[in-house]
């Protein structure tokens, strides 16, 4: 969908004051009305990103997350409130749903799934761009990898304390066809190394996270990606490091490296070829475990619902999730074999409770 010109003079005045900057243009604004954004991840740093973008004009934005809304979100995730809570929405649906009211002359679908090795290339097959909204490194090497395979540009974006981190991605097989004449990068595994182990880096349970900090990284990764659609402007040639407490600013230059295992000479995708299991998730800041199976059907929530009402009096059920008290915990089940369980951080005990409760 052509989100300037085709609708008539509404459509222009909508982006007037980006289209007059030199940097973008009419030319630059209708290039972002012919593109697909996939943001993955909805939570702090994704919610800003993706009402950036939606008022900026990208054509299509597909928002894919795995959560539902908690309190504890509204203090920096800016397209929920108390509403969205007492309606038990997913974040991904909630997200649409306030940007459709936003800019109705974009397409914005929902997606509520875990991103993981067995639908990845399925969702990012039609992107433009990926943006990283996560909150997590093991969905970023996925993305990596899936991005490397399918040649789509990527912007990196992770918040923590007072800081963000922000770094773009090009491929080798994407430089080519992006507007600008843009050269390919290394990857996050030039940049980062191998994916820090569990424990060695802060979360938001550790350091918590301030919500200045998380629109001010989002705010330069949005307009990263507003350059890498319009073709215009320089990008960033590294990655950048800012505090807003302190006033800190670093960037650091991360050159391709020829043995990198993912984009080298000999690369390999070990997040990728995962195709069939189970994993499971600590989540931050919550005592809770996120339960995963992959490559096999989809849950029938109804029929969860018939088998947990044996055990437990607490179930409830709408058309994007099921929630039930059991034991002491609370199950939140989505249809794509997921499964949050809250009341415990133990990734083994959680496993043991969605085989007990759910199957698989």
């Amino acid at each position: 969908m052509s989100t300037i010109i085709k609708d008539g003079q509404d459509d222009i005045s909508r982006y007037q004051r980006q289209m007059i900057f030199p940097g973008l243009g009419a030319d630059g604004q209708r290039r972002l009305a012919e593109s697909t954004v996939i943001l993955v991840g909805c939570g702090a740093t994704g919610t800003h990103l993706a009402g950036m973008l939606a008022r900026a004009g990208v054509g299509r934005l597909r928002i894919i997350d795995r959560d539902f809304i908690e309190l504890t979100n509204l203090q920096r995730q800016t397209l929920f409130d108390e509403t969205d809570i007492a309606a038990n929405l997913p974040k991904a649906e909630a997200a649409a749903r306030k940007l459709r009211a936003v800019n109705s002359a974009i397409d914005i679908e929902a997606i509520v799934a875990d991103l993981n090795p067995g639908n990845v290339l399925d969702l990012l097959g039609d992107a433009t761009l990926v943006m990283d909204g996560t909150d997590n490194f093991s969905t970023r090497y996925l993305l990596n990898d899936a991005c490397l395979k399918l040649g789509l540009p990527w912007v990196y974006t992770g918040v923590i304390a007072s800081y963000g981190m922000t770094a773009t991605f090009v491929p080798d097989a994407a430089a080519p066809k992006l507007p600008g004449k843009r050269a390919a990068t290394g990857c996050i595994h030039c940049a980062l190394g191998d994916m820090p182990a569990p424990g060695t880096t802060a979360t938001c349970d550790t350091a918590g996270v301030v919500g200045p900090a998380v629109a001010l990284i989002t705010a330069v990764a949005a307009a990263e990606a507003m350059k890498i659609l319009a073709g215009t402007g320089d990008l960033n040639p590294g990655l950048i490091h800012m505090d807003v407490w302190s006033h800190d600013y670093e960037r650091f230059q991360f050159p391709r490296r020829a043995d990198c295992p993912v984009c080298g000479e000999t690369p390999s995708f070990a997040f990728l070829d995962a195709q069939m299991g189970t994993t499971s998730t600590s989540l931050c800041g919550r005592n809770a475990v996120q339960v995963t199976t992959f490559g096999g059907g989809r849950l029938d929530l109804a029929q969860v619902e018939r088998a947990m009402r044996a055990v437990s009096a607490e179930v409830k059920r709408n058309e994007f999730l099921l929630k039930a008290q059991i034991n002491g915990y609370e199950f939140t089940v989505f249809p794509d074999n997921r499964a949050i369980i809250k009341g415990t951080a133990d990734e083994d005990l959680a496993k043991s409770l969605y085989a007990r409760y759910i199957g698989g």
